[in-house]
């Protein structure tokens, strides 16, 4: 796994991570009642398993 590979992969755990949060945030919904916590959690957790997946399966828009 090269530097091209983790940038990839950064980027897309990035991706995962916004999009993540933005289905978690439901509509019609004020955003002080947005429960953040669970907001920033789980996006994170999506992002970690953006990157194991990166790891184990790879990426086609990088060569190795």
């Amino acid at each position: 796994m090269n530097k091209e590979f983790w940038k990839a992969a950064g980027i897309r755990a990035l991706k995962t991570i916004c999009q993540t949060a933005i289905a978690m945030i439901p509509t019609g919904i004020m955003i002080n009642e947005v429960n953040w916590i669970t907001v920033l959690g789980t996006s994170a957790l999506a992002g970690v398993l953006s990157i194991l997946t990166s790891i184990s399966t790879g990426l086609p828009e990088v060569d190795e």
